[in-house]
């Protein structure tokens, strides 16, 4: 165990493990905030949940704007630079809203346009970390090893969301919220601290900074991500297989909850359940699927999406024998296909971009979450209310099966695109 502990640490470089260990303490402080905000919002600060929900749409649109910003700023000043700026930014927007109690006494309009400023900085600097480490894992990197690599992130990304909420929950409640942003602030200033001493910039040498040095001028722009035909398809495949399964942390436990009565704590532990097998299995999964191509496993992981979700649809035949175990066999199907989609995908966008333009790829991926977790909820939504709750998860079925054929359809196009590259 030991021993081939230590064989994998000899496979990626050093400064690899150093965002690992920097991942697992901004994930476990933003886990200390996050689930909690809005509590945070509406019964210490007094806010109305319409206003709660206008600043979480404010925080999208302005994370939407920053995933392409800042994947252009890495490409052009590094990625370092925008590392920094994301990482003490974010301490920053979460101390102020941790010190938000004076607000209270002040007017409402006031009030409002404070936190809207705070929850803006926040926007700006959280969404322009991901294109910025995406792509200097994928500089650090070997296209054999990436899908591994993103998956190990996974892996510590989950550990401290899953440390971060039960953390969080026991200082709210034996102390203060106030405490909670001043840790979460600090192990964002800690990984700032670490990435100045610690991470040199890998920004590629052919780079528009590095020409701009020399006096050259270089044309890409966003325009040639957009323009990449086979990019934008994967992009469009990617999006559509995330509104799929963003409806697992938005209409399934009111679907649970309605029309078979699962609690809130059942809930809860199905959830735990996927940040556990992320946790334990991410890892083994990746070494093995990363012996395959990508826009095969891409279909494999759309194959399993579409298997949990059919369990889900037959909820009402499950329901005579008890439907717990069920569900619980649903999730554990789409958490499989979740390893094995998440991890393909970023390592498959990071192949497929110019060294150049890693940062600007990475952005437009990142864009595809950003909206597929935004536009998911609402068709949801919108079928629960008009349709019924159960023709989500037949509609989900359908469209992961007919999107695992369309991954299919374009590795050829993929092959000839990357010909000169070991692994596609």
């Amino acid at each position: 165990m030991i021993g081939r502990a230590r064989s994998t640490i000899r496979e990626y470089p050093r400064q690899f493990w150093v965002l690992f260990v920097s991942e697992l303490i901004n994930a476990a402080g933003a886990g200390l905030i996050f689930p909690f905000l809005s509590l945070y919002l509406s019964r210490q600060l007094n806010f109305s949940m319409t206003d709660v929900g206008i600043f979480f749409g404010l925080y999208a649109v302005v994370s939407t704007v920053s995933q392409l910003a800042g994947g252009s700023l890495v490409d052009r000043i590094g990625r370092k630079p925008v590392m920094l700026f994301s990482m003490f930014g974010n301490a920053v927007g979460v101390l102020s809203i941790g010190l938000g109690g004076p607000l209270m006494s002040a007017p409402g309009a006031l009030r409002l346009a404070v936190i809207a400023v705070i929850i803006t900085v926040l926007g700006l600097t959280g969404a322009a970390f991901g294109p910025a480490v995406n792509a200097m894992v994928a500089d650090l990197v070997e296209s054999q090893k990436r899908s591994q690599a993103y998956g190990l992130l996974r892996v510590v990304q989950n550990l401290g969301i899953a440390i971060g909420p039960a953390l969080g929950g026991l200082i709210a409640t034996h102390s203060s919220y106030l405490l909670l942003f001043v840790i979460s602030a600090v192990a964002s200033a800690i990984y700032g601290i670490m990435i100045a001493l610690f991470v040199r910039e890998t920004l590629p040498k052919g780079s528009p900074a590095a020409q701009e040095a020399f006096g050259k001028q270089s044309g890409a722009g966003m325009g040639d991500v957009l323009r990449d035909r086979v990019f934008m398809l994967f992009t469009c495949l990617s999006l559509a297989t995330l509104i799929s399964y963003s409806q697992m942390t938005t209409t399934l436990p009111v679907y649970l909850n309605r029309s078979f009565g699962v609690s809130e704590q059942w809930f809860g532990l199905l959830m735990s359940l996927n940040a556990t097998m992320v946790v334990l299995f991410q890892f083994p999964v990746t070494r093995i699927i990363s012996r395959y191509t990508r826009s095969v496993m891409m279909a494999l992981g759309a194959v399993f999406y579409a298997l949990g979700f059919g369990v889900f649809a037959e909820g009402p035949l499950w329901a005579s024998m008890g439907a717990l175990p069920f569900f619980f066999l649903a999730q554990a199907i789409l958490t499989t296909g979740e390893m094995i989609c998440v991890p393909v995908s970023q390592a498959f966008a990071a192949d497929i971009a110019p060294q150049d333009m890693r940062g600007r790829y990475m952005g437009v991926f990142g864009l595809a979450y950003t909206a597929g977790y935004g536009l998911g909820p609402m068709l949801g939504g919108l079928v629960m209310d008009h349709l019924g709750s159960q023709y989500i998860w037949y509609g989900a079925f359908i469209s992961c099966l007919l999107l695992a054929l369309g991954f299919l359809a374009m590795s050829g196009q993929v092959k000839k695109r990357l010909a000169g590259v070991q692994q596609v």
